[in-house]
């Protein structure tokens, strides 16, 4: 049963009625009811994300601001079968079961549907990294492979939701700053409260980093607000704001023999061509109102504007970009009977749309010096997905689940400049069926397993670009793929654990290869492939004595191998820029105090730079360190913390090129020397 009132409501009502002789007392309750309603929303999505038929990662922001925020690297660390690494600068290259595992870093990435509070922020354009700030969100949810079905998410790599604070779970006031090496610092200022029937959240934040490379320096500033509303106990609305500026130097990447000996060296034709990415700001405006039509069921309704343009200076050119979504969604869910056994149902239909100012102007550009305009061209673009599920007990704790997607593409690029331009329009139907199981053997075991389809459109731009002419674009097919996943999940001896297998055929395979250097890569559809993986997490609490500490270990392991299904030119090759292993832990004693310190380490093996497979990145193996306290009130933490101890040189990313012929080509981002980094928050409950 719905509570009528949020818990802060009550909370204020209890603080109005306490006399002033018990104002100390009230304040600590303060303090305990907003982190139980942390915790509550915490619990809620974990026992939601329970009921999903698969694979999945709640990730708690608390924890993870125990430490340097700097990026979403940041945020998805420490998540089994998600590949996460930084570009260089706010950008990441994120892959999760191979999904847009070669669309090289940049502004817009693929393969995984995002959004901001449940609300879209991947388009037809992709998903632009710049208005990812870490510090807004209390917490992220994973759901991967064709796990993100019922967020109307057909992408092979699933879904990540990013969850923004609201007045609910946030400090009247608080204040955050971070520093360290290389120029980097970070601040924050937020507040959030509940005001009777209406809470609301803001935050402003800015950052400036000089980079690890020369010539990668960079920095952001930008705002995140809510406000929400309970009209009645049936019907509530939030309005979400978020605007921000990037501005990213671009240092170029680097042979295998630069990493070994000069890795915080630029590529020499970035230094010549002062090559940089300012982006002049990003806007995202979304509102949600949800209607409780009963106990038993609820109609959601949202409405989300996007505007994203780019100013990009790289290689010999220079390209302005003007990027604008409008967003719907519409999702209907009820709990009845079916047959005589429980069953919940859910109803969902999403549309993302170009706005008709989206498109590009490009111009040539010599010895960093912007020529004449090259061409003009418009991208327009839209994804409609309608998709249907159901959850049914089929005896007790053993249900099924059932779904079906429809999804209809459009993508149009067109060359208006010069006039003899040409112009490609495609338009797709599509569908995705879904199938699962899931079996609780008892409270603290549960199996699973999936048979699902997944759809994966092109980009518009990449009609464009993929072209090997400068008026006349391309046709591409969408990438599709079908998936088998059995995984089990629960809690015994050895802590918290969960592990997944999957097996994808995909079919027309979104690739992008580097064809020249410091072009953008172009992207082509491959011969049949095959993404097979197996993803593993382990939460353990090794010793623990009450007035002593406790010793706990975290560890997350993913398996991922990908390869052609007899390709004519590269036979059973693996696909290039995921290593096949990647490994994360961490070794953490907490005191009763507050104080807690700790050890990590990530590793992953070597990496191929080529389609050929003909030359590899070395593997790699780095550690780090925390130190840290967080006060039993809640109210104050500093924390320490070292990365990479032993300065180990080696390849974050690699953005593949087609056959170096076993050369050692610049086609490798360094990963970060070490570093040291501190921070301290406080928080005026």
């Amino acid at each position: 049963m719905r509570s009528p009132l949020p818990p802060r409501t009550y909370l204020a009502l209890l603080v109005a009625c306490s006399t002033s002789s018990y104002a100390n007392e009230s304040i600590e309750l303060g303090q305990v009811l907003i982190h139980e309603q942390e915790h509550s929303e915490l619990q809620d999505a974990r026992q939601r994300l329970q009921q999903v038929p698969g694979a999945s990662n709640l990730i708690d922001m608390q924890r993870v601001e125990q430490g340097r925020v700097a990026s979403n690297q940041d945020v998805l660390a420490y998540q089994p079968g998600v590949f996460a690494q930084s570009a260089g600068n706010d950008g990441i290259k994120l892959s999760i079961r191979g999904s847009g595992i070669n669309r090289a870093p940049g502004a817009h990435g693929s393969g995984v549907y995002t959004m901001f509070d449940g609300l879209p922020l991947t388009g037809p354009g992709g998903t632009p990294y710049e208005l990812f700030e870490p510090l807004w969100l209390s917490r992220a949810e994973v759901l991967r492979g064709a796990n993100g079905f019922d967020k109307g998410s057909l992408a092979l790599g699933g879904a990540i939701d990013y969850v923004t604070h609201t007045g609910h779970d946030a400090a009247p006031l608080q204040l955050r700053y971070e520093l360290g090496s290389r120029g980097y610092a970070k601040r924050q200022i937020s507040s959030g409260q509940v005001l009777g029937d209406l809470d609301y959240y803001v935050a402003l934040t800015d950052s400036e980093y000089d980079g690890y490379q020369d010539h990668s320096s960079g920095s952001s500033k930008g705002i995140a607000a809510n406000v929400g509303y309970r009209f009645n106990p049936n019907l509530e609305t939030r309005f979400y704001l978020r605007y921000r500026e990037t501005e990213n130097d671009l240092a170029g990447r680097l042979t295998k023999a630069q990493i070994k000996h000069d890795p915080r060296a630029a590529n020499p034709s970035y230094l010549s061509r002062d090559d940089s990415r300012p982006q002049p700001g990003s806007t995202w405006l979304g509102n949600k109102t949800t209607f409780y039509l009963d106990d038993d069921s609820q109609l959601e309704a949202a409405l989300v504007y996007h505007d994203y343009p780019m100013d990009l200076r790289e290689g010999p050119m220079r390209l302005k970009v003007a990027y604008s979504d409008v967003s719907g969604t519409l999702n209907y869910q009820r709990r009845h009977t079916l047959f005589g056994h429980e069953s919940k149902t859910t109803v969902g239909w999403r549309t993302t749309k170009h706005l008709p100012n989206s498109g590009a102007s490009q111009y040539a550009r010599v010895n960093g010096v912007f020529g004449a305009k090259i061409r003009d061209f418009t991208y327009q673009g839209s994804d409609t997905v309608l998709h249907m599920s159901n959850d049914l007990e089929l005896i007790p704790d053993l249900w099924l689940t059932s779904g079906l997607a429809m999804i209809y593409t459009r993508r149009e690029s067109a060359v208006t400049y010069p006039d003899n331009g040409g112009k490609v329009s495609q338009h797709d139907w599509d569908y995705a069926p879904r199938l699962g199981l899931r079996y609780d053997i008892n409270p603290q075991l549960q199996v699973y397993g999936n048979l699902s389809r997944s759809v994966e459109p092109p980009h518009p731009w990449s009609l464009i670009w993929s072209s090997t002419s400068t008026t006349q674009p391309i046709e591409m097919q969408n990438q599709t793929a079908t998936t088998l996943e059995l995984g089990a999940r629960g809690d015994s001896a050895i802590g918290h654990w969960d592990l997944a297998w999957y097996y994808s055929q995909v079919r027309h395979e979104l690739l992008a290869v580097e064809i020249v250097q410091g072009m953008p890569a172009k992207e082509y559809n491959a011969s049949p492939t095959v993404h097979q993986g197996v993803e593993a997490g382990l939460d353990s609490l090794l010793w623990e004595r009450a007035a002593v500490g406790k010793l706990s270990l975290r560890q997350a392991y993913t398996f991922s191998d990908f390869h052609y299904r007899d390709d004519k030119t590269f036979g059973d090759n693996r696909l290039p820029g995921i290593p096949m292993h990647y490994y994360q832990a961490e070794l953490r004693f907490d005191l009763p105090s507050g104080l807690y310190a700790g050890i990590n380490t990530q590793m992953a093996s070597k990496v191929q730079v080529d389609y050929a497979n003909s030359y590899p990145a070395d593997a790699y193996a780095i550690l780090g360190a925390t130190l840290g306290y967080n006060a039993p009130k809640q109210d104050w933490q500093a924390w320490l913390d070292l990365r990479n101890l032993t300065n180990k040189r080696y390849a974050a990313t690699v953005t593949p090129g087609y056959d170096d012929k076993g050369l050692d080509i610049a086609r490798s981002t360094p990963g970060e020397g070490f570093a040291v980094y501190t921070g301290v928050s406080y928080s005026f409950r």
